[in-house]
């Protein structure tokens, strides 16, 4: 794959807004996706955090996920502010069910429930400089995709040269377990949702656009997402 610059419980409610778009890969910190361990037997199970999930319950959604073909390890949920774990919401919105909507200004990805709700995920977004906004749709899905870096990137990072024909998809891979690429027009629009191992870029502005969901969060909704799926980036 391509890329321009350089490389998804009720109570609370967020408001939606008005749509907008995404755009481009990983910068150097978030290059290797870091592996993560789990929190372990530290005898959390009674702390609930103000978001309403348990630190255990944490560690079970977030627990290692052995039947992939890759292995995916446990996220080390103490490293996610709690308001990024994944959670269902009350969200207003005139969307059809199934619709991705993308707040970057936030660190948040919404998949429509209907009803007035929707799942909630924490992300990471683009940084200042290689945000996009607009209306797409997922024009295809693939699971530990290969990563290609576009000569922008390679001019700036020598060192991903080797991967000018591409990088197998792995755990080391940028993309992670999984992607949704995005389309307009019939276009790829060089904008991507990927999968990241690496619980400290979440809530943070690490790429050179793509939106990047926690590994268990990213097969949670990748699951969800056929192809055509209607997609929303808000301005940030």
């Amino acid at each position: 794959m391509t890329m321009d610059g350089g490389f998804a419980d009720a109570g609370e409610t967020d408001k939606a807004v008005s749509p907008g778009r995404c755009r481009g890969l990983l910068d150097r910190r978030a290059f290797l996706v870091g592996s993560a361990v789990g929190l372990g037997g530290l005898g959390l199970s009674a702390c609930v955090t103000s978001e309403g999930m348990s630190l255990a319950e944490a560690r079970q959604v977030y627990g290692p996920v052995p039947d992939e073909k890759f292995p995916i390890p446990a996220v080390d949920v103490s490293k996610v502010d709690p308001k990024y774990y994944r959670r269902t919401v009350r969200y207003e919105s005139k969307e059809e069910p199934g619709t991705i909507i993308v707040d970057p200004s936030n660190y948040y990805v919404y998949r429509i429930e209907g009803d007035g709700y929707a799942t909630r995920y924490g992300a990471n977004v683009g940084r200042q400089g290689f945000l996009w906004h607009g209306d797409a749709y997922v024009g295809r899905k693939a699971e530990w995709p290969v990563w290609t870096p576009p000569p922008e990137m390679i001019r700036r990072q020598p060192e991903v040269a080797k991967y000018a024909r591409g990088m197998p998809g792995g755990l080391d891979n940028p993309l992670g377990a999984r992607a949704l690429y995005l389309y307009q027009n019939g276009a790829y629009t060089l904008y991507t949702i990927y999968a990241t191992s690496d619980p400290e870029t979440i809530g943070n502005n690490i790429t050179s656009g793509c939106v990047g969901l926690l590994s268990q969060d990213m097969i949670h909704l990748y699951d969800r997402t056929p192809v055509k799926t209607k997609v929303i980036v808000l301005p940030a």
